[in-house]
């Protein structure tokens, strides 16, 4: 867990999860394998999934079972998973150190779209909901997840799958809409910058 990370924040991002049964269970399960063991995966296409909110995990699980999100892959390892299985899973990931880029997205344009959205096309500031460096948050019932140091590919893979409709299970709705008022070049932007935090 972040060093800076107090108690309370700290235990909302591992839920009521056990992380050491969840090692287990992602070790057992083959999740390591893909997301790796400190949840960091070693292949560009694959996201990390270090220091994530245990109950976004959860839900993107349960969404793989129940078809509102589709991967071929992820559908099968989610299949038989049980609610016990996939809150301990979700812990172990959270509980390990947050991701972190290299540092090396400068992208101005990426920067200026996390940080100022673009009202103008109803854009909000991705930290509105992402949080200060995309490290995520929650507000009320609403989980908004780490997104900064998250693999740039796959940054970019999910924003042009909420533009095209491909992905549709964010919170009413919200990333379609807002994926759908960007450029290519601002989604190739924002991948570069958030990849970098």
């Amino acid at each position: 867990m972040a060093a800076d990370e107090g108690a309370e924040i700290a235990a909302q991002r591992i839920g009521s999860g056990n992380p050491v049964i969840g090692k287990e269970k992602a070790e057992a399960g083959r999740c390591q394998e893909c997301h790796g063991a400190d949840g960091n995966s070693s292949d560009a296409k694959i996201p990390n999934h270090a220091g994530q909110y245990a109950a976004y995990l959860v839900k993107q699980l349960s969404d793989f079972q129940s078809g509102a999100r589709r991967h071929e892959i992820m559908t099968i390892m989610a299949e038989d998973l049980s609610a016990a299985d996939m809150a301990d899973i979700g812990a172990y990931f959270a509980s390990r150190e947050i991701m972190q880029g290299d540092g090396a997205g400068g992208n101005a344009l990426g920067r200026n779209l996390f940080d100022n959205g673009d009202q103008g096309r109803d854009i909000p500031a991705c930290d509105s909901c992402h949080g200060t460096r995309g490290k995520g948050g929650i507000a009320g019932n609403v989980i908004y997840p780490v997104i900064g140091g998250q693999r740039k590919i796959y940054l970019r893979s999910q924003l042009v799958g909420w533009k095209l409709g491909d992905r549709k299970n964010s919170q009413g709705g919200v990333m379609n809409k807002i994926a759908e008022s960007l450029s290519d070049d601002e989604i190739e932007a924002l991948a570069d910058y958030i990849s970098g935090l």
